[in-house]
């Protein structure tokens, strides 16, 4: 799709930049299914679901400080600086983001969404969530507001596997993709349920709909549009600022 079709992205009212781990493995975030992906290294069922964490806590929150400590070694790159820049320049462009490594926000991205929690907070199941931003390890790993001598582990604040999903996050989210006139997929397989679900929403709700991403994948059928580029390079030519 030449990049002159959307010179003229500004004139739609609200625009829904839906991303996936493509974004960020342009930084050097490994993927989750993928070649070198995640779950092809670990099995999810010893560090990424509740049965896991409530078998060997420590064992899990080891594995991911290990996340946290490769996801701050990796950058924003030009493509997650220029959504910070559309937002800057249009106050209808909201992000919902399946991605849990942050570096939207690092980015100065404003997200709207994130449908799959954080790397980057913690939840202890009496005093809620709370916020850690040490770099790499875990400020606590029990709850200092608890008895001490009965403070729960922290969980990370992640939809691991098995977990029910955040009802009032997807909520907001599917609100955001329901106001669409725009929906741009970006780095996204389509594979993960139910936040695949939001592409064929927004094509039904009659949204223009754009995928950017370097290879034809289970989603790409949802669109119309296609722009075969990392997001570092199609988004600033398919969304110039200037224009």
């Amino acid at each position: 799709m030449p990049a002159a079709a959307l010179s003229h992205w500004r004139d739609f009212r609200n625009i829904v930049l839906f991303t996936g781990a493509g974004l960020s493995a342009e930084s050097g975030v490994p993927t989750y299914r993928g070649a070198g992906g995640i779950w092809r290294e670990y099995n999810y069922q010893d560090y990424a679901c509740q049965r896991a964490f409530d078998r060997d806590p420590v064992q899990v929150l080891d594995f991911h400080e290990l996340r946290r400590a490769k996801a701050l070694n990796c950058a924003p790159h030009a493509g997650h600086a220029h959504i910070r820049a559309m937002q800057a320049g249009h106050p209808g462009v909201h992000v919902i983001t399946q991605n849990i490594d942050g570096l939207l926000q690092r980015a100065g991205v404003a997200v709207a969404a994130e449908l799959h929690g954080s790397l980057w907070r913690l939840r202890c199941p009496v005093h809620g969530m709370r916020e850690d931003l040490a770099a790499g390890a875990f400020a606590h790993r029990r709850c200092p507001d608890c008895v001490p001598d009965r403070a729960p582990w922290l969980r990370p604040d992640i939809t691991w596997f098995e977990d029910a999903v955040n009802e009032a996050v997807f909520e907001h989210a599917a609100m955001l993709v329901d106001d669409a006139e725009l929906f741009v997929g970006i780095g996204t397989s389509g594979a993960v349920w139910p936040a695949a679900g939001f592409a064929e929403r927004a094509r039904r709700r009659g949204a223009r709909m754009v995928e950017i991403n370097p290879e034809d994948n289970e989603a790409s059928a949802l669109y119309g549009e296609h722009i075969r580029l990392p997001a570092s390079k199609a988004l600033p030519e398919a969304f110039p600022i200037g224009g």
